[in-house]
């Protein structure tokens, strides 16, 4: 999970464990946040709350990634900032997280090619014109350097296998100006694998109809199924 908005002890822990999963939960304040739950019979191992040399906004580490193995499939939640504007400097720190954290993962799996590695979340960019209802309505999220930043993870070779077996469909709408009747959202949620894991994908999967009823995420859930 993605922009939990809370801190761990404000978390509907309980919740969770009334249908037999536990929780880690990151998060400083109202905003970011991300978080992980996971069946009780799993034990997370190397658990980390930023990944190596992740960089600063205004002096915070913001809670942005959260790691963890569970057997032997090393998973990253994210949400990557947003950068508000191609000028701005939250832009700069974006890019900045972006090729950080690629340098991190470029250098596991040049140190383990068969390391299974889950890059998941938020990732802010729509790497394709079709992953936006109107290319011409946006600034940020459609932008070259945000794009490759994005194809970085792909360089290095990190997979969308989910866009291959789901290939036309959005993953966000905004709350406003009836963005979701309409149908004019943006693909910007991922689940990037490393070649090892990419080879274990059956089967994927993007929960639009939970972007309906009351109260619903402006983003829905992307599902990715392994052998």
């Amino acid at each position: 999970m993605q922009e939990i908005k809370c801190k761990p002890e404000q978390f509907p822990v309980a919740d969770f464990e009334a249908i037999g999963y536990k929780v880690i939960a990151h998060g400083l304040n109202q905003w970011n946040g991300v978080a992980f739950a996971y069946k009780e019979h799993l034990e997370p191992q190397d658990i980390e709350f930023e990944f190596r040399s992740q960089p600063e906004f205004k002096e915070i580490v913001e809670a942005r990634a959260l790691s963890a193995v569970f057997n032997d499939l090393k998973i990253y939640s994210l949400y990557v900032p947003h950068g508000r504007g191609l000028e701005d400097p939250h832009m700069e720190y974006k890019l900045e997280f972006l090729d950080r954290l690629a340098a991190d993962v470029a250098e596991q799996l040049e140190m383990d090619p068969d390391a299974q590695i889950a890059l998941t979340g938020d990732f802010n960019i729509a790497p394709l014109d079709s992953d936006v209802f109107d290319v011409s309505y946006f600034e940020t999220h459609v932008s070259e350097p945000e794009r490759q930043a994005f194809e970085a993870f792909e360089q290095i070779g990190f997979s969308d296998k989910l866009r291959e077996l789901v290939p036309d469909q959005y993953t966000y709408w905004d709350y406003k100006d009836l963005r979701f009747p309409r149908n004019e959202g943006m693909r910007i949620d991922f689940q990037l694998t490393s070649p090892a894991l990419t080879e274990r994908v059956v089967g994927a999967s993007i929960e639009r109809d939970e972007r309906k009823g009351e109260g619903p995420s402006d983003h829905v859930p992307v599902i990715i199924e392994l052998s």
